[in-house]
């Protein structure tokens, strides 16, 4: 999305100067048009795309959604409370700590005020403001229910946030618990079993088969450490490169709906966003296929934005949206057919909603069962592999023990 300066005369032939982000100039004529504004001049300033204007803002504090969504919450009590826009802001601008949001907030404060449309100053800055909020933004602006849509939105979020955390929360602990096991056995056999292969190499006597293969294993690894890290940093950034293209992308987002436990928890998560957003958007006007380009952007899964292509492309030829979601192995028939009954009764929004919150429900029970199978797991592995170690190391000299007595 691009900046235009623009030049024009408002009905009392003041003439007016301001900036707005758009796609395209047709676009910014449009908006100008829109507000019976006379057009005199646009020209797309150069270095000034909404990525740009975000950089000059400190990188490193990002600015966290808990934060957008107090906001919107005050800002939707504001406008609905009969205060101006520009006044709202400039209230909740003082309150604002986060240096990186306060100096964003005095930016879309200064475009309102040269006469830029709230949801073009916010797009200006897609890294705080996404695809989905500046939409949402622009039909309450249309439609002047924006304090509505505002609630809307930050309930959305809230929703999103807690689903977000909850699945986090299920996979930190194995993550941790994995990652300090992996540590915990790399060292003791790169440090621990060379010294005890020291000792045992002065004994006259042949060593167990366990011990001689703990030794082998510690002494490749001690070797190929490094190559070991620096084949799986290849193996990493290669599979990064590799998602960056659609065949990529497609294969690992695939792979990942199938993994063992995971899997099932991240489909049933990708279906409550899916229903979630698609719910909010129409039930805030948003036509059903900008709805699908939004859910395009901000979906975040190629496989499910395949689906999505495919029942856009599937509406706009004038047929139903359950049938091509139906084909995707992501949605079960119950999902469909809920979908299917509710494009028949008109309350398409209010079926979404509903089966969005039985999914919650259902990431809830997932990662309960989750934590519940994988503790277990992991201290079963766990003893396995330490009980292994130990055992290997002091067999010889349980041996020598029992030699002599």
């Amino acid at each position: 999305m691009a900046t235009f300066k623009y030049t024009a005369k408002n009905n009392e032939a003041k003439t007016i100067i301001g900036k707005i982000a758009a796609e395209s100039k047709s676009a910014v004529v449009e908006e100008l048009r829109k507000r019976n504004l006379i057009i005199i001049s646009v020209e797309e300033l150069k270095g000034a795309s909404a990525k740009g204007g975000e950089g000059s803002l400190f990188k490193n504090k990002k600015i966290k959604p808990d934060e957008i969504v107090i906001f919107c919450r005050q800002l939707a009590t504001m406008i609905e409370a009969g205060i101006p826009i520009v006044q709202a802001l400039d209230a909740l601008r003082e309150q604002i700590n986060h240096p990186v949001f306060k100096k964003v907030l005095n930016n879309v404060h200064d475009d309102i005020q040269t006469g830029s449309s709230l949801s073009a100053a916010f797009a200006k800055y897609p890294r705080v403001f996404d695809v989905f909020f500046v939409n949402m933004v622009k039909v309450g602006e249309t439609g002047g229910v924006l304090h509505i849509v505002l609630d809307r939105v930050a309930a959305y979020m809230e929703k999103s946030l807690k689903l977000k955390r909850k699945v986090q929360s299920a996979m930190m602990y194995p993550a941790v618990v994995v990652s300090m096991a992996i540590l915990i056995t790399v060292g003791l056999l790169v440090k621990v079993v060379p010294t005890f292969a020291q000792i045992y190499s002065s004994f006259d006597q042949e060593l167990p088969v366990m011990t001689k293969l703990l030794i082998t294993i510690s002494d490749v690894l001690k070797r190929q450490l490094l190559f070991f890290v620096g084949g799986i940093s290849i193996v990493v950034f290669g599979l990064r490169k590799w998602y960056k293209t659609d065949k990529g992308a497609l294969a690992i987002d695939s792979a990942i709906l199938k993994l063992p436990l995971f899997g099932e928890l991240l489909r049933k998560v990708a279906i409550s966003r899916f229903c979630r957003t698609l719910a909010t958007l129409l039930q805030s006007g948003v036509p059903i296929l900008e709805s699908f380009d939004i859910l395009l952007r901000t979906i975040g899964n190629r496989l499910l934005e395949n689906v999505v292509e495919e029942v856009k492309n599937s509406v706009r030829e004038g047929e139903s949206l359950a049938a091509p979601l139906a084909k995707s192995p992501v949605f079960p028939s119950m999902v469909t057919r809920m979908i299917a009954i509710g494009e028949k009764s008109g309350q398409l929004d209010k079926m979404l909603l509903k089966i969005a919150e039985f999914y919650d429900d259902q990431v809830d029970a997932a990662v309960e069962g989750l934590t519940s199978i994988i503790e277990p797991l992991i201290i079963g592995v766990l003893g396995i592999m330490i009980g292994f170690i130990v055992i290997a190391l002091f067999m010889p000299i349980m041996n020598i023990t029992s030699l002599i007595k």
